[in-house]
């Protein structure tokens, strides 16, 4: 029976680990180990991590003497693991039934995969829940690495509490790159799939909490764009030898995205904010000022703000005819 390794880093999130740990442990199936590392949390983690592994034996704990970080806790997790396969599952999140069996078969069947995710339900501070798809239809399917790169463009599609990654592959290629703190995640799935496989599960897989304490620590939108910039850049520059060179394609794509948050600023009368992303997306690719997208932006400035505030509303309804009849 294949093995699987999960490793929970916690920070404050003490009144969430019990629901995280236990979502794992009811898992059916995978040889399971489970570690807790608390981060030096000054709330009650360490009482929950210790109820937990006086009640189940594969619950391990281990707490820091001093904060050391999310990316070099996760490397910490890395390093202890030695299962088949390894997932890395923030103390706030939790696995839905069937996330882990559903992951192992697959990977099981296709020793190419170096890692999978899934669909996830995002669940916000109001108790509400949306849902995360994958992008790739109703039906589980195994990517290329390169076809998953396409697919992801610039962005970063998946959420990490729905990876499982082969082991023996995460500890080739080494762990989470410290100078990313905003896109670490999205450059170890570039690097992953650049290895091998990349199996996507029609399910969804985990749940995702979208709430005040980690909203609070996601960066502008100017410090997305350039922790993405430099994640192709490391991404681009390792799988040389492996890929063909992406990095044209891929920085216009994250070009064009940067317009996009420089029209979307301009609509909330961002202005100074709007320029400035301008700005970014042409240092990222000069190309992008032969776009659509760039020059919409530049009707919309001629029109100024209080002119496309009075405009957009037929613009819209315009723009939403176009895509029904491109359907």
């Amino acid at each position: 029976m294949s093995s699987v390794d999960v490793v929970v880093p916690c920070f404050r999130y003490g009144h969430f680990l019990r629901e995280c740990v236990e979502s794992v442990l009811t898992q059916s199936d995978p040889e399971l180990r489970v570690l807790i590392i608390d981060d030096a949390s000054p709330d009650n983690t360490a009482e929950v991590a210790q109820e937990l592994v006086r009640s189940d034996s594969r619950v391990h704990y281990r707490r820091h003497t001093s904060n050391e970080g999310l990316i070099a806790t996760a490397n910490e997790g890395i390093a202890w693991a030695r299962a088949d396969y390894m997932l890395l599952l923030s103390a706030d999140d939790y696995l839905l039934p069937g996330a882990l069996s559903r992951s192992v078969e697959l990977m099981d069947d296709y020793p190419s995969v170096a890692f999978t995710f899934g669909g996830a339900v995002v669940l916000d501070q109001r108790g509400e829940r949306s849902r995360r798809r994958t992008g790739v239809g109703s039906r589980t399917r195994v990517l290329s690495g390169l076809d998953f790169i396409a697919l992801g463009g610039a962005k970063n599609i998946v959420l990490s509490p729905t990876v499982m990654v082969r082991t023996s592959v995460q500890k080739r290629l080494g762990g989470y790159l410290a100078d990313l703190p905003y896109a670490s995640d999205m450059e170890m799935w570039l690097r992953l799939a650049a290895h091998g496989d990349v199996g996507v599960i029609a399910a969804d897989q985990a749940v995702y909490r979208a709430h005040s304490a980690n909203m609070s620590s996601e960066p502008s939108r100017e410090q997305d764009l350039l922790q993405r910039k430099a994640a192709i850049e490391h991404f681009v520059d390792s799988s040389a030898a492996r890929l063909p060179d992406l990095r044209a394609w891929m920085n216009h794509m994250l070009a064009l995205e940067a317009i996009g948050c420089a029209s979307a600023a301009f609509n909330e009368g961002a202005i100074e904010s709007s320029a400035r992303l301008s700005k970014l997306a042409v240092s990222i690719d000069p190309s992008v000022q032969r776009s659509h997208r760039w020059w919409f932006l530049a009707c919309k400035k001629v029109l100024g703000l209080r002119g496309w505030q009075l405009v957009r509303p037929a613009v819209e309804w315009f723009r939403s005819i176009l895509r029904k009849e491109h359907r």
